[in-house]
């Protein structure tokens, strides 16, 4: 139908031309439809109203919602159950879910559609403990919930980490409403994500029927609980595995540094001709830069582009990790400008790719753009700016970013923000500011790092009696015997020419209860690592 002649349709006709343009997204000429029938003096009505309503959320207009929720009440529609949950929907992805729930509060009469709906709005904005007891509410009231509304309620459930409301619905499924397969995979999701494996593996074995969905928690779940072989078992028991199965896989075994087994997983999957979409890719990329697998990384990225996949923020970031973990920055900067919609995390990647592998000016720089960019840092942005500050030799930098993240951020330095300023302190021979740091500083658990990076800049700069005094408190805290502490505090003393207190602190290491951690190392022979 054509658009340009709406100015003298009736009414229906204008319905049917709404509902066409909000089907393709043309959410802007569906505004314009209905202003130019409210200018024709015509009465919307409950065929109107959702499509409007759906246009204004998806537009974040604020201001016309109020005025066409005022027209629906002048009408008579607010009544209607499709106009009520279209003005729910349209306050909820306007992140207004207050005036949802006093939609949902003044109607005479509570649907079915309507507690579903208002549901969906407090865990579409978060709230997950609000529809918990809206559904709990819902019991109360003796509405007759349908497999939607257990669905949902079990999902908010899952989120709320509250499982007393799912275990009567799982109650309720058995006893009244009967086996229905979303219900019970969300009911399997629910133990899963709150801890509860055993549960869930009871409930999976006495299911009487499953799909992949159903594989595919379970999978996921004996992975998050650090189960990896039962989590293989359960992989090669099904017959009929999707794509998002073998992601499950894949990133089961990534998540445990299982890389070599991840790239396998993937060659196995090609071989039963299953096509991976982004989110696989995303997986492997990070497998391939855990492990510097830059040959089978640079294919990944090629097997992406020609499968005209969009290099968006997620794909982006992944493909930045990969090439500067495996020291391609270059690389990584071309895909940085050529990245669709920053974020915080396509920027964080690409300074902390530039500070590792030295190139201190240009993560700086970068910087210094992002926030002229008005895209906030975080915590993990400052690590890649101070370990930049770091490289570079820049103290002044570095005391002047690490104040800006308190002040400025207010992010709370961690234990990896200290760490970056001592080594900067220490590398700049700084060694007492640098102390003074580590003894005033609020954080006080696993400071060990801190105190093995500055007496590596001792024994650089030569400085015996900090060194010792840095090792007492070293022994007072840490009673596991620490090997590299004993070669660093002798190395000191070999520097300083005291050979016997050199040799004194080396015989400490053929103690039994003294063990050197291995070193390994892994290189890459075409597509094996």
């Amino acid at each position: 139908m054509a658009t340009a002649c709406y100015h003298a349709m009736p009414l229906r006709d204008c319905n049917v031309l709404i509902r066409t343009l909000a089907r393709r997204g043309s959410f802007a000429r569906v505004m314009a439809v209905y202003y130019d029938l409210r200018a024709r003096g015509l009465v919307a009505d409950s065929y109107t109203y959702p499509f409007v309503l759906r246009a204004i959320g998806v537009m974040k207009l604020s201001v016309e919602g109020r005025k066409v929720h005022a027209a629906a009440v002048k009408t008579g529609f607010r009544w209607d159950a499709y106009t009520a949950s279209s003005l729910l929907e349209m306050y909820t992805m306007l992140g207004r879910v207050d005036f949802a729930r006093k939609v949902f509060d003044e109607m005479p009469q509570r649907f079915l559609v309507l507690w579903n709906m208002m549901m969906r709005c407090y865990i579409r904005c978060g709230r997950f403990t609000a529809a918990v007891a809206l559904a709990e509410e819902m019991e109360r009231s003796g509405a007759t919930p349908d497999r939607v509304t257990l669905v949902t309620a079990v999902t908010a459930c899952s989120r709320a980490g509250d499982l007393s409301l799912g275990r009567r619905i799982r109650a309720y499924m058995d006893g009244v409403f009967g086996f229905s397969l979303p219900v019970a995979n969300a009911l399997l999701d629910m133990y899963t994500k709150n801890g509860y494996l055993e549960e869930a593996v009871k409930m999976f074995q006495q299911m009487p029927e499953r799909n992949i969905i159903s594989w595919t928690i379970l999978v996921s779940g004996y992975a998050v609980a650090g189960q990896l072989d039962k989590a293989r078992m359960l992989f090669y028991q099904c017959t009929q595995k999707d794509l998002i199965l073998w992601t499950a896989m894949i990133n089961a075994c990534v998540q445990h540094g299982s890389f070599e087994e991840a790239l396998t997983l993937f060659r196995d999957m090609q071989l039963q001709r299953v096509e991976p979409d982004k989110f696989t890719v995303v997986t492997l990329l990070t497998c391939c830069a855990n492990i510097g697998a830059l040959d089978q990384g640079e294919w990944i990225h090629q097997y992406a582009e020609g499968r005209n996949m969009k290099i968006d923020a997620v794909l982006g970031t992944a493909l930045i990790e990969m090439y500067s973990k495996c020291g391609h920055v270059d690389k990584s900067l071309q895909i940085f400008g050529r990245m669709q919609g920053r974020d915080a995390a396509a920027w964080t990647a690409i300074i902390c790719g530039l500070a590792t592998n030295g190139q201190a000016s240009k993560a700086l720089e970068l910087f210094e753009e992002m926030q002229r960019s008005k895209t906030k840092p975080d915590g993990i942005t400052f690590i890649g700016v101070l370990n930049a500050c770091c490289h570079g030799g820049l103290v002044d930098e570095g005391r002047r970013h690490f104040q800006a993240m308190k002040e400025i951020y207010q992010i709370e330095p961690r234990i990896e923000h200290y760490s970056c300023l001592v080594n900067l302190l220490g590398h700049a021979g700084l060694l007492y500011e640098a102390e003074k740091l580590i003894r005033d500083m609020p954080v006080n658990n696993d400071t060990m790092p801190l105190f093995g990076a500055l007496l590596t800049a001792c024994k650089a700069y030569g400085n015996v009696e900090m060194s010792e005094r840095l090792t007492k408190r070293i022994a007072k805290e840490d009673c596991s015997q620490n090997p590299d502490v004993n070669v660093l505090m002798s190395n000191v003393y070999a520097t300083a020419s005291r050979w016997e207190e050199s040799i004194r602190v080396r015989s400490k290491m053929t103690h039994p209860a003294v063990k050197k951690t291995a070193g390994c190392s892994m290189i890459e022979v075409k597509e094996y690592c």
